[in-house]
């Protein structure tokens, strides 16, 4: 196993800036997030600039974009390369290597759960939210659901600790 490296401070990361998901069509994957997170996207635009093309590796891009902010702080950029021909579509499947998935927290996760399905989400456990037995998140709840193209949604309600008594 490799050494962790001694990182110069200026190379050092500082957060978390945005997570990226690209879609197959903008306005579907936004009418999931605005109606699960009960308000708009921050922002939308089509972005063409030359900049553009060089930072995604396609020559004259276009990308339809949109910021939609999650509770937290974290913000979800979704990514429409609307001009790329023969683009595919993750397979359902969550053991893909490449595949990535965004966990969200909710204090209910069966409320989560249900409101998530109502907006469109997939579940894969038809049942809903299932108990961790097991592990470093022993007595949470968690589910994993499909969303736009594919993407998987996990909702996750860490397990309530009682205080300790000293």
């Amino acid at each position: 196993m490799a050494q962790p490296a001694t990182i110069p401070e200026a190379a050092a990361v500082s957060g978390v800036h945005h997570v990226g998901v690209t879609v197959a069509n903008l306005e579907r994957a936004l009418e999931f997030w605005e109606s699960f997170l009960g308000k708009p996207a921050r922002w939308t635009a089509v972005l063409e600039s030359p900049y553009l093309s060089r930072v995604v590796g396609y020559p004259d891009a276009s990308i339809k974009a949109a910021f939609v902010d999650l509770p937290g702080g974290v913000v979800i950029e979704l990514l429409d390369y609307h001009r790329v021909k023969d683009r595919l579509a993750n397979p359902e499947a969550t053991a893909n290597p490449g595949n990535v998935h965004l966990c969200l927290a909710a204090a209910d996760l069966r409320a989560a759960w249900a409101h998530a399905v109502a907006c469109g989400a997939r579940p894969v456990s038809p049942e809903g939210p299932v108990d961790i037995e097991a592990g470093p998140n022993q007595g949470a709840k968690a589910a994993y659901l499909r969303i736009h193209e594919n993407v998987t949604l996990e909702l996750f309600q860490p397990a309530r600790r009682e205080p300790s008594s000293s």
